[in-house]
């Protein structure tokens, strides 16, 4: 016979899943606590803090989630086994095929999380700046390391190429979020990824 009156079980895993996927879609800011804890499956918000603390620490708990799965398309970027110009072809092509996967939220949570807060959220939106700082630190890494082993020639267009790439990178969240098809930003990487070939050493 079935046991009555227990409460179910709550899945804090799923939760965290269903948090990010929530974030991810509206950002910090829109996403008010009873829709978090609707996707939860209906928790009470006693249930909620005891698991999660707060809205902000269930965020920063989900932007860890985030990078350590969705957002370990920009590892190569740190893998100094990979030539300079193949970490950054390889994080710009895996991150446009994360970004435009239906079946999840379109885009990058890092980019499009909290990118308007009001006053009292603004350590929301330093945590997000700081990781896309760290992929400014990753891709002028990768173009360093070009120019320290030959493969790019030193001169004032190639100390422009980090900020290229980057805004590049970034600038990827907005045009998957509005629309734009793999196809097409596979297509602007190629065209990219001339640029650089553009600034090699000649030997």
């Amino acid at each position: 016979m079935a046991r009555t009156g227990r409460p179910r079980e709550f899945d804090r895993d799923k939760a965290l899943e269903a948090a990010l996927t929530l974030f991810w879609a509206q950002g910090y800011e829109p996403t008010s606590l009873n829709q978090l804890k609707a996707s939860m499956g209906d928790i009470s918000p006693a249930s909620f803090y005891a698991a999660f603390g707060s809205k902000e620490a269930l965020f920063r708990e989900v932007v860890q989630r985030y990078l350590e799965t969705y957002g370990q398309v920009m590892a190569p970027l740190w893998d100094e086994t990979l030539a300079p110009r193949d970490a950054i072809e390889q994080t710009l092509r895996r991150s446009v095929r994360m970004q435009t996967t239906r079946s999840h939220p379109t885009g990058c949570l890092i980019v499009l999380g909290a990118a308007n807060c009001s006053p009292e959220n603004q350590p929301v939106q330093t945590l997000l700046a700081a990781e896309r700082e760290r992929n400014r630190k990753g891709i002028k890494a990768c173009v360093d390391r070009a120019i320290a082993n030959g493969e790019l020639a030193g001169s004032p267009a190639t100390e422009t190429l980090p900020t290229l790439l980057t805004t590049f990178l970034h600038g990827m969240a907005c045009e998957t979020r509005d629309g734009d098809s793999a196809k097409k930003l596979d297509a602007a990487i190629t065209t990219l990824m001339q640029v650089w070939d553009s600034l090699a050493s000649k030997h």
